[in-house]
């Protein structure tokens, strides 16, 4: 396969209601969506990096930046034909780190030969399951009672699992609270990182409300104090920040940081070592999720692929359009059924983009590239 030419556009979709964390505040999403021409066919892939450098260092003017100066041109500059997905990332190996970037090419490779093979693209990842078990991310709200409202419109829904953020000073209270209105729900906790060693005694009296975890409650690059808080707690310790290669997998799992990991592909570069860390997390027995990025449709439907992997054994962040956008950029996209996200059946990603809808989404105008141009090359 040879890539021919590249159309990157930064997207601007607007939250059907704020979405807070302990880092910040949203009103609106901010996206790179990439339309991908190949000598097999067209598709369309996603980079779900931040507008502001809050959840890791990626921003999406820094992934239109590498991905326009240095991965797409040295992927047009190629004058042998990329033989497999490994052949890919090696190609993308010169530039450091910035995953979130690599993964749109990443995905859209798998987009590309799946639809090649006129399979879905769950098929080619090898995943058997017809629909996967969804839960919800429910954002730092104003009130408790605003909480508990947004709790039992998603119980509502049929979301397996309820997800809220917490913060120093919003922990223990709205899950208590959660625990009293609804009793004994599947719940988890995700800290984003807010806090240190030093709250060890709350984590313990978290213990008491028989959590399903609690998502990275210290450093967003830490791994080893982890370690040291799972073995003060009962609840079980689930990395996402600091999980963003291979090796951080295999370094977390063997000092046993943690109990689950938070597999978001696009935080480690990618569909192929999302899999590669599935892999190694199912032969210790550590469970994996998808997690979320308040992604686009195009987004949701390469999460919910990898989903159907056998070692997601826990609802996943993933959802339809309407859970967070009040236009999104398909005409068709994911159906939630019973709490579950029906898998696409169609060829490829399987979601269909709208792309009248996609032009007016579009902030300022797209960046084409479609040929080398050796002016590209800026380093």
């Amino acid at each position: 396969m040879k890539f021919q030419r590249f159309e990157l556009r930064h997207v601007k979709l607007e939250l059907t209601r704020p979405f807070e964390t302990s880092f910040g505040r949203f009103t609106d999403r901010h996206l790179v969506i990439i339309k991908v021409f190949s000598d097999i066919g067209t598709c369309f892939s996603e980079a779900p990096s931040l507008h502001v450098p809050f959840y890791n260092y990626e921003t999406t003017q820094s992934t239109l930046h590498v991905l326009k100066d240095f991965i797409i041109p040295a992927l047009l500059k190629q004058k042998q034909e990329i033989n497999d997905i490994e052949d890919l990332h090696h190609s993308m190996d010169f530039v450091r780190g910035h995953n979130i970037a690599k993964s749109s090419i990443d995905t859209a490779f798998y987009h590309l030969m799946s639809k090649s093979q006129d399979m879905p693209l769950a098929e080619y990842l090898g995943g058997n399951r017809k629909e996967v078990e969804v839960g919800i991310s429910l954002g730092i709200e104003d009130n408790i009672e605003l909480l508990l409202e947004q709790t039992k419109l998603a119980l509502n829904k049929g979301y397996k699992r309820i997800k809220i953020k917490i913060k120093p000073g919003w922990d223990i209270e709205p899950i208590r609270q959660i625990r009293k209105q609804f009793g004994d729900i599947p719940i988890m906790a995700d800290a984003n990182s807010a806090y240190t060693l030093d709250s060890v005694d709350l984590f313990q009296k978290l213990d008491a409300f028989n959590l399903m975890m609690i998502e990275q409650p210290l450093g967003y690059d830490d791994i080893y104090e982890h370690s040291l808080l799972q073995s003060q707690i009962k609840t079980p310790i689930c990395l996402d920040e600091s999980i963003e290669t291979v090796a951080d997998a295999n370094l977390a799992v063997k000092i046993k940081a943690c109990k689950v990991i938070n597999i978001k592909l696009s935080r480690v570069g990618g569909i192929y070592p999302a899999i590669k860390i599935h892999d190694i997390c199912e032969e210790h027995n550590i469970p994996v999720w998808s997690g979320g990025m308040v992604e686009s449709a195009i987004g949701k439907a390469d999460c919910t692929a990898l989903s159907t992997l056998p070692n997601f054994k826990l609802p996943g962040d993933i959802s339809p359009s309407d859970r967070f956008f009040n236009k999104d950029i398909v005409s068709s996209g994911l159906v939630l059924e019973r709490g579950c996200v029906l898998v696409p059946t169609k060829t490829g990603l399987g979601v269909d983009i709208d792309e009248k809808r996609l032009e007016d989404l579009t902030v300022g105008s797209p960046v084409v590239l479609e040929k080398y141009d050796p002016l590209l090359e800026r380093w």
